[in-house]
């Protein structure tokens, strides 16, 4: 059987918890050279661990950046003398003059190569290059500068146009190698500990060789590429279960409910919000808080219990910085457990490095809330950035590493945390939460460029408040908060939020303009769960993000560095979103998108776009610029009301213009077993000759628990013709204006061909021919922006009418118009007729705008909606 994903399945000594299967610090002894004071650790053909110790004392302790060190050992030369070592690999040759003295430009240098062209590199060049990481947060951000208006610097990631990447790991923290591994210092002596990456402009090639030692970027749980709702908000038992209620009456789907930190009670030290009382240990009184507001939440357990049997995800927000208070419910047993004088009435600071005080939080504090339905936690730290009982630990990485490991340890249910980014090697910690940033389209527009670019570390899994969180004059601007949307479906995770200001709304039913189109999005997101679940899995076999810059596979073209604000969405889409408002003149925005070589779907038009190439284009509110690469087959799921179930149904958008395939990615959804080989891989491929497409849907290889054994299929055949004949595995599928199964349908609206399969086992091959009239070849131009044309006059003539009636109410518009609004329910009913109608479309498009603008209650009315909905480019 053909491995579509390869694991890793070594067991080893000296693990992290969870990732038992893959990490094993020490090397392998064939790896490792010494020479002295000096020790070199061959990890790939292009990855090289450089140590130096003044007592050629060497580490073999995971760090916290580094987990695995037990890579199978690359082919590789070494040539010694009295005086110097050369390490040959098939990509670097290193270079060491033997002594004592630490590493410099003068004892060692790699030569690498770029574009075939040998670079040199020593300790005294600087990646001036480098194409950067990541930061901690966007608190306080608006667009990519700080609050003082300084620009925002991001942390160096692993790959730059230099070539090389160095990650200096010298000073990192160690794993001590316990059961529940726990920060260790390194010993206060001179050492350099060196990772040098030299990969060239191979990204992917860097990326996987830094998660195969800094570990793998987990699968999230499957319900976390929902939607989440969250809002700082004192809400109610009664209003949550209202708002879920609209959210249900509207036909929204939702996963996750986050509750801000008014769940639990703030003894009065927020009452004041302009002058808070101050606690012992230096923060606000109830800005941290373990007990619940029973004024809020009068039965939090049965408040729990309704939103399990509503498919809901609940998290709850802390700030932990301040302990426990002596106020709070479980005060007296933390205190009894962790042997602190309960008597006192004193704060139990905050001590998460201090192993005992960290395990009494999680099992005394936090498990009965976790017991009782809470499935993960919002950490929200803003106070000192340091321990206080470890010098220099960062308690934004800590707190990451000890919620993310305990929640590991209870179960073989994905873990997960909600928090900001620490710094290198908290990739294996997700979700990360990017802070509270302005409400501005420069906010919008850097986080397109943010979270690319966090793909850089391996971070891929940021969550931004969408819609943006402070206020501004946009609070409630709907044009934004449309287009941020449309980037939160194209991101990591789409969940929307806000600052606690009665100006700001999250609610989509509350812009009854643009109501549909937020629903349309949300729903969007849902049907996308494959594509983007299949992406998900290849983040964590090889290192690459689901969002990630365009550089990746197009590392020559400079465009795809200049071209900050798109980026690759998985394998096959490209997505720019929209981060302005759109002109007064035309209610149209403008943009350029960068095409690479290849052919291109342009999905809101329908058109086939030849790249290399940078193109103008022109979106209404409703249109996002997606690009999916010619030939690709993007899976997707029917509507659906959460990610909490086996969804067996599918459909399959054929993207024209190439031949291509696909292999889809399923598992539970919820548990680790995916790193154990449980899940199931699905091949769909297509292959296009003159006038013949054939689609194969190839046998589901793998298996995993309580999974599904047939499926149903939509086979949805964009911008094409109606075809001659379908067939099925050799049985003919007639045409049919209604939705029925064995049969094809035709849109007129979407200019696309749809198949419909009835429920067929997995562990059988779906053989479809389609077969066309010889007619139409040549003709496929015909499809280009039809689609979007019939929309946008739609929409036109719709509020056309609107306005002419309120002039003149027995007025009308012409014929011409009228007819060419519908020319996409003539091709519904006529499909057969599909080409000589478009040609009559193009030929009376002329025509039709000359009318409009000469009637004469539509010009005060022609500058916006005429130009506005035929505008294409």
């Amino acid at each position: 059987m053909q491995k579509i994903f390869v694991l890793l399945a070594v067991l080893v000594s000296n693990i992290l918890p969870g990732f038992a299967q893959e990490n094993n610090p020490i090397a392998h002894t064939d790896a490792t050279i010494t020479s002295g004071n000096a020790r070199f650790t061959i990890l790939t053909a292009h990855l090289i661990r450089m140590e130096w110790n003044e007592n050629a004392s060497f580490e073999d302790k995971a760090s916290f950046v580094i987990i695995n060190r037990n890579l199978p050992v690359p082919s590789f030369k070494k040539e010694e003398t009295e005086t110097a070592l050369t390490i040959t690999t098939n990509a670097l040759t290193l270079t060491y003059k033997k002594g004592k003295d630490a590493f410099s430009k003068d004892n060692l240098s790699i030569s690498y190569k770029v574009n075939d062209l040998s670079k040199s590199w020593n300790p005294d060049i600087r990646d001036n290059q480098n194409l950067k990481g990541t930061t901690r947060t966007l608190d306080g951000a608006n667009g990519g500068k700080w609050w003082d208006g300084k620009d925002i610097q991001l942390e160096d990631g692993i790959v730059s146009r230099n070539g090389f990447a160095l990650l200096d790991d010298s000073k990192s923290f160690l794993f001590d190698g316990s059961k529940w591994n726990w920060v260790e210092k390194r010993k206060e002596n001179q050492q350099i500990d060196w990772y040098f990456f030299g990969h060239g402009l191979n990204y992917k090639l860097a990326l996987k060789d830094y998660t195969s030692v800094a570990g793998k970027i987990p699968m999230l749980p499957k319900y976390a590429l929902g939607y989440w709702w969250s809002r700082y908000w004192v809400y109610s038992d009664q209003e949550l279960k209202d708002l879920v209620s609209d959210f249900r009456t509207y036909d929204i789907p939702m996963d996750v409910l986050i509750i801000d930190m008014d769940w639990h009670e703030t003894f009065g030290g927020l009452k004041n919000t302009s002058n808070p009382k101050m606690d012992e240990t230096g923060n606000w009184v109830g800005w941290t808080g373990y007990t619940w507001n029973r004024s809020l939440f009068p039965n939090p357990e049965k408040f729990l219990d309704w939103t399990n049997r509503n498919h809901l995800k609940t998290a709850l927000n802390l700030h932990p910085a301040s302990g426990i208070a002596p106020m709070e419910d479980v005060y007296e047993d933390f205190a009894n457990a962790y042997g602190f004088d309960a008597k006192s009435k004193k704060y139990i600071h905050y001590q998460m490095a201090d192993k005992k005080w960290a395990e009494t939080y999680f099992n005394v504090l936090l498990r009965p809330f976790e017991k009782s339905g809470i499935d993960f936690w919002w950490l929200d730290w803003q106070q000192y950035p340091e321990s206080k009982i470890v010098k220099d630990l960062s308690n934004t990485w800590w707190l990451n590493y000890t919620f993310f490991t305990d929640m590991e340890q209870q179960s073989n249910n994905r873990p997960m945390v909600f928090h900001r980014w620490g710094g290198m090697g908290n990739h294996r910690y997700p979700i990360g939460f990017s802070g509270d940033d302005k409400i501005s389209w420069g906010s919008l527009k850097y986080q397109t460029y943010f979270t690319a670019t966090a793909a850089n570390v391996g971070y891929g899994w940021w969550s931004h408040d969408i819609g943006g969180h402070a206020s501004s004059e946009l609070d409630r601007n709907p044009e934004l908060y449309v287009r941020w949307l449309q980037f939160g479906v194209f991101s990591p995770i789409l969940r929307t939020h806000s600052a606690k200001i009665s100006s700001i709304e999250r609610r989509f039913w509350k812009y009854p303009d643009h109501f549909k189109t937020m629903k349309e999005l949300v729903q969007l997101r849902y049907q996308l769960a494959p594509y983007i679940y299949t992406a998900s899995r290849k983040a964590y076999d090889l290192g690459l993000s689901l969002s990630r810059p365009m550089y990746y596979d197009y590392p020559q073209n400079e465009e795809a560095y200049d071209k900050k604000y798109q980026y690759l969405f998985g394998d096959d889409m490209i997505i720019a979103p929209v981060s302005k408002s759109v002109s007064e003149n035309n209610n149209l925005t403008e943009k350029q998108i960068w095409l690479p070589k290849g052919k291109w779907y342009e999905w809101h038009s329908g058109s086939i776009i030849e790249g290399e190439k940078t193109i103008s284009r022109k979106f209404a509110i409703d249109e996002i610029p997606i690009y999916a690469k010619a030939g690709s087959i993007i899976p997707m799921y029917p509507k659906i009301d959460h990610l909490q179930q086996q969804i067996s149904d599918w459909i399959l958008n054929i993207v024209p213009g190439n031949n291509g395939e696909t292999i889809v990615y399923e598992d539970d959804g919820t548990t680790n077993e995916y790193t154990n080989g449980r899940y199931t891989t699905t091949k769909v491929s297509q292959n296009t000759t003159k006038n013949e497409k054939t689609i194969i849907i190839a046998p589901r290889e793998g298996g995993y628990e309580n999974m599904y054994n047939s499926r149903t299929y939509k086979v949805k055949l964009l911008s094409s013709f109606p075809p001659k004949l379908v067939t099925v595995n050799g049985a003919d599928y007639p045409f049919s204006n209604e939705t029925v199964s064995n049969h094809w349908t035709y849109s007129g609206k979407e200019l696309s061909t749809i198949i419909y399969i009835p429920s067929t086992p997995v562990d059988k091959e779906i053989n479809i021919k389609i077969q066309y009239d010889e007619s139409i070849v040549g003709k496929e131009v015909l499809l280009n922006k039809k689609s979007l044309l019939f929309r946008r006059i739609s929409t036109m003539v719709g509020d056309m009418k609107i306005e002419v009636a309120r002039k003149n109410w027995w007025s009308s518009l012409p014929n011409p118009v009228l007819a060419a609004e519908q020319t996409a329910t003539k091709i519904q009913y006529n499909p057969n007729k599909t080409i000589q109608l478009l040609e009559d479309f193009e030929k009376n498009i002329k025509e039709m705008k000359e009318l409009i603008l000469g009637h004469p209650d539509a010009r005060k009315m022609i500058s916006k909606k005429l130009v506005s909905y035929l505008a294409y480019e």
